[in-house]
């Protein structure tokens, strides 16, 4: 398995799948990093000499910020917005949904399972007494 960014790449899947497995590389930065490598996307990972890994490796260390580097930016980032006192570090600091969003409904994944409130139940067909 050919070690990139710090990364196990898998070797049985096409070169451009694989770079996705690095935290920061999608499918577009992808095919970009291996045309300038020149690098068929299609070619498959075992398939690479070892020239043309060290051309990958040399390409992502050098002109992208992936993995540990990349985190620790988006999270000086939100601890940038949280410190300031800005909305959308307050909806951060509460883990509440950031931009703009509903949550009267929905936003349950931000917010967790549901928290079930005194008072609320059988409200529709109550029995008169």
């Amino acid at each position: 398995m050919p070690r990139v960014a710090g990364v196990d790449i898998p070797v049985n899947k096409q070169a451009w799948v694989s770079l996705q497995y690095i935290y920061g590389i999608g499918p577009t930065l992808s095919q970009k990093i291996l045309a300038q490598a020149e690098i068929a996307p299609d070619t498959r990972v075992k398939d690479l000499t070892d020239d043309e890994v060290n051309r990958l490796r040399d390409i992502i260390d050098k002109q992208h910020r992936v993995e540990g580097e990349l985190r620790k930016e988006i999270n000086f980032n939100v601890k940038r917005l949280i410190e300031i006192g800005s909305y959308r570090g307050l909806r951060h600091r509460y883990g509440l949904p950031v931009k703009g969003q509903r949550t009267r409904t929905n936003a349950r994944t931000k917010r967790g399972p549901k928290k079930t409130v005194a008072g609320r139940g059988q409200r529709r067909g109550m029995a008169k007494k």
